[in-house]
């Protein structure tokens, strides 16, 4: 499973701030004149710290540079994103003495919902996620702006096919948990105090026919209202705390 590089920047200053204190690789730090105040200061003294570029620019020349509408008058421009190994994340959960707990996300391609997903999943300590290659968001500069900067501690992998990672990721030992509204197990129902891959799929399909296959259990997130479909990023949550409250 080879890594996977591009170049990206990071925008807003508490995502800066957040990248800085990473100690990421940062290539030069841009920063809108007259812009001195505040958290701003944060930035400049880490920045002189870690003796990274700082080069003052127009806030107009700021904005034709930006990626995103809230830059806050600061923008990292760094190295291309570095994916782990899928074998890196098992390594972490063996480190800590952990169950592995793992996310697989099939076909999450709103990059919102890819950062809310990291960020939720960096507080509930699991130990990295697995993205595909193709049809999904990657990280970039907003998946690392909603993930206010969990990006930077949490593992991710990309990979050419998800259904090969999963036969790996059983013969290592897990279990497959997918999510699917037809099931008859409510999540609450499941035992996760095992080694676990939870697959949260799209918002609009679901997991893939070959994922759900894969599985060695789905689980359901009941629904109540007239919507029949939760975010992706809220029923991953929603399930991730249930592994965090079983194994307590």
């Amino acid at each position: 499973m080879e890594k996977e590089e591009y170049q990206d920047q990071v925008e807003g200053r508490n995502a800066v701030i957040e990248l800085l204190e990473s100690r990421r690789d940062i290539n030069k730090i841009l920063i809108a004149k007259g812009e001195k105040h505040g958290s701003i200061n944060k930035i400049i003294a880490l920045a002189k710290e870690r003796k990274i570029l700082l080069t003052e620019l127009e806030k107009s020349k700021l904005n034709q540079i930006a990626q995103t509408q809230n830059h806050q008058g600061v923008i990292a421009i760094v190295p291309p994103y570095n994916y782990c190994e899928v074998e890196d994340i098992l390594e972490l959960a063996k480190q800590k003495q952990e169950m592995p707990f793992i996310l697989l996300l099939d076909g999450i391609e709103d990059p919102h919902n890819l950062g809310s997903i990291i960020r939720t999943a960096e507080t509930a300590g699991v130990h990295g996620i697995i993205i595909p290659k193709r049809r999904a968001a990657s990280v970039n500069s907003t998946v690392s702006k909603v993930s206010a900067g969990a990006v930077e501690y949490m593992k991710i992998a990309r990979v050419n096919n998800l259904n090969e990672t999963i036969r790996y990721l059983k013969e290592q030992g897990l279990w497959i948990c997918g999510t699917d509204m037809n099931t008859n197990t409510t999540y609450t129902n499941q035992d996760y105090k095992m080694p676990i891959a939870l697959v949260i799929g799209s918002e609009g399909f679901g997991i893939s026919r070959l994922v759900k296959e894969n599985c060695d259990f789905l689980v359901k997130i009941p629904m109540k209202g007239k919507i029949t479909s939760l975010n992706a990023s809220v029923s991953a949550g929603i399930i991730m705390y249930e592994v965090v409250k079983q194994r307590k």
